[in-house]
């Protein structure tokens, strides 16, 4: 059922925005897997079987784009992910990307909690720490032709309302979708959007808690 035809990869080092210079640039990254989707030109009421076929995707993908990204994992500071559905799919098909795209990079970057507690919503039993992906992963699909291009929304890995961090990294793979094809996405930035000042939560500032609300 898995069937992957292309990965696509593409890290940007964003050092102004006609502002002064960075000390450090800001890089951002995004990874696109192209798949052939089983369920192109029909309508399948039972899709979920292939959510868990996707795990390992998933985690193979967020370990290709940290790399990619050659920085250390603890620069990691929002993440995102995505997919672009080939015109004979639904957007349904994209949706099966939520839980194995999400924790894929979530528990690359740390978190210590579990699956099922996480999905049963039982916010006492999450037990990650700062830094330890406390936040959902935002998300964005539509169903696009070869070539289409979606924004990633990108938020604070452990906060998702530190606001100088909310940013979008657009992501086109050449070619892809094709018809009976899934793009899907992961990505990645190592924080503030240069030049950042709209005031706010700041990462350093964020508790425990924050992530868990």
């Amino acid at each position: 059922m898995i069937e992957i035809r292309r990965v696509f990869t593409q890290v940007e080092h964003i050092h102004h925005e006609f502002g002064p210079r960075a000390d450090t640039p800001l890089v951002r990254g995004a990874i696109g897997a192209v798949l052939t989707n089983p369920f192109a030109g029909r309508y399948e009421p039972d899709i979920l079987p292939m959510m868990a076929l996707l795990d390992p995707v998933g985690v193979d993908m967020a370990h290709r784009l940290h790399a990619a990204m050659d920085v250390p994992l603890e620069q990691i500071a929002t993440y995102g992910k995505g997919a672009i559905v080939g015109a004979d799919g639904e957007l349904e098909h994209g949706a099966l990307w939520h839980v194995p795209g999400g924790y894929a990079m979530r528990e690359l970057l740390g978190w210590k909690g579990s699956r099922a507690a996480y999905t049963a919503g039982k916010a006492e039993e999450k037990t990650g720490q700062p830094g330890n992906a406390l936040s959902i992963v935002p998300s964005t699909k539509k169903v696009g032709p070869p070539g289409a291009t979606l924004d990633v929304p990108l938020t604070n890995i452990n906060a998702s309302y530190v606001r100088g961090q909310f940013d979008a990294i657009e992501v086109r793979v050449p070619g892809a979708p094709a018809a009976d094809e899934i793009v899907f996405i992961l990505a990645m930035s190592t924080g503030y959007r240069i030049h950042a000042r709209v005031g706010g939560l700041l990462a350093k500032d964020i508790s425990k808690w924050d992530g868990l609300r």
